[in-house]
């Protein structure tokens, strides 16, 4: 039972996330606030919490990134808490800092770490400092072309450039000598001061053959940082993840306690409460794991985490935010039992990953033994273009790895959506392809499947 101080909550977030929380805490007997745009008064998650508030038009600067909306609505219901789930204003330290100045509670580490981690190149000097390994890269901001370079020169292509405040994929680029490189730089810098309002960029070693590996961690209320087990997140599309299972087929007994261990070290160097993910590139070639960055939030991949472990991260997240100990022991936190798959279903072109909005005709959701669907839509709705286009996130969980792919696949071809474009024929193919069958992919799958 949760404490009273969190009898209710506003979840500042939209579409499958919104409905995911809204879930959880109604299960707890929390009453729950949604807030929701013009564009969104439709969507299931509206319908689902005990109240509804409208902030605002569909652009999201109008609606859901505008703090004194959210922070009206908060007022007007009386909520007692506010959970930002991920994107937006999730890992925004000053709406945080404004929520807890409101005398609301904030689901989510403090302010204070989440300006620690929000800037790339501040987060891994800290880890460093921390004995948290870091990939060879600038400690500075990289001012120029000129002086990008002679970093890369010193670093060795090929390079990644990155925007120091960014995240999501967005102002990332690998450059492979000079030329890459200084038209890498201008993009990046454009890009990160379009979407972060911050110029500074930061470069890193690239590593072609990596994988993408995360662990999520829980800061608990008494101080205690747990890893909860690591997740693979090798196949993307610029950069972005679309695809995620638990455990990592590449990492070994050894390399999972190594890479558990920074991860611990991570959080407890900014003091972390709540859930994070630890973001570490593995290089498969060499066996190395260096940090990447922390995220300071509920990540869009937590439920595979949850089918291995069997908890309800979001209630993990209530407990920790109302003081309260976790539902299982510090000490012994649970390990991975047997094996999950979620695939990204997006409303886009399979083949070349562009979006495609419309109205939804037809929805029929896969069910079955071990087969989870976490959706922000049903027929009838409307995909606008305002948003992400991330439909739902079809999650299977089976006693192995190859018992995982046979439910996924099957859940695929259950899984109808009629109006929108979607990515459920790219997944009919990624459960097919040798290398994704084999476990023995990288960050580069997907190019390689539409090369």
């Amino acid at each position: 039972m949760l404490c009273l101080v969190l009898e209710s909550l506003l979840v500042a977030n939209r579409g499958e996330i919104a409905r995911r929380i809204i879930a959880t805490a109604n299960q707890l007997g929390v009453r729950t606030i949604a807030v929701y745009s013009e564009a969104d008064a439709d969507l299931p998650f509206v319908r689902e919490a005990t109240e509804a508030v409208l902030i605002g038009p569909a652009a999201p600067a109008e609606s859901y990134l505008k703090v004194d909306a959210v922070l009206a609505a908060a007022k007007a219901t009386g909520a007692a808490a506010i959970h930002p789930g991920y994107g937006f204003l999730s890992e925004n330290a000053d709406f945080a800092q404004s929520v807890t100045e409101a005398g609301l509670i904030w689901v989510g580490p403090s302010p204070e770490a989440m300006r620690s981690m929000g800037d790339k190149i501040a987060a891994r000097n800290r880890m460093q400092a921390a004995g948290v390994p870091v990939a060879p890269g600038t400690p500075d901001p990289v001012p120029d072309v000129a002086a990008a370079l002679v970093a890369a020169s010193e670093i060795g292509y090929p390079i990644m450039v990155k925007a120091a405040a960014g995240g999501g994929g967005i102002g990332m680029a690998a450059a492979y000598n000079d030329e890459e490189l200084t038209s890498a730089f201008e993009t990046a810098r454009t890009r990160a001061e379009r979407f972060f309002s911050s110029p500074s960029i930061l470069l890193e070693k690239y590593v072609p053959s990596a994988r993408h590996i995360e662990v999520q961690i829980l800061g608990l209320a008494d101080g205690t940082v747990v890893a909860l087990g690591e997740r693979d997140c090798s196949v993307q599309r610029r950069h972005q993840k679309v695809a995620e299972e638990s455990p990592s087929p590449a990492v070994t007994p050894e390399i999972r306690a190594a890479i558990l261990e920074a991860a611990v070290k991570a959080g407890q160097a900014v003091d972390y409460r709540n859930a994070g993910t630890v973001e570490m590139l593995f290089d498969t070639s060499t066996g190395d794991a260096w940090f990447l960055e922390m995220n300071t939030r509920l990540q869009v991949e937590h439920p595979v985490t949850e089918a291995v472990t069997g908890l309800d991260l979001v209630a993990e997240q209530l407990r920790i935010a109302a003081g309260e100990a976790p539902s299982f022991d510090p000490a012994n936190p649970p390990s991975a039992n047997g094996h999950a798959i979620e695939l990204r279903v997006y409303a886009e072109d399979p083949k070349r990953f562009l979006p495609g909005p419309g109205a939804i005709t037809e929805w029929v959701e896969p069910t079955g033994d071990g087969v989870r669907v976490d959706s922000g839509y049903e027929s009838g709705n409307k995909v606008t273009p305002f948003y992400d286009p991330l439909l739902a996130k079809l999650i299977v969980h089976g006693d192995d790895r190859a018992d995982a792919i046979s439910k996924a696949r099957s859940a695929v071809e259950g899984f109808t959506i009629v109006g929108p474009k979607n990515n459920l024929p790219f997944f009919a193919e990624l459960l097919s392809n040798d290398e994704f069958v084999q476990g023995e992919y990288d960050t580069g799958l997907i190019s390689r499947m539409r090369s």
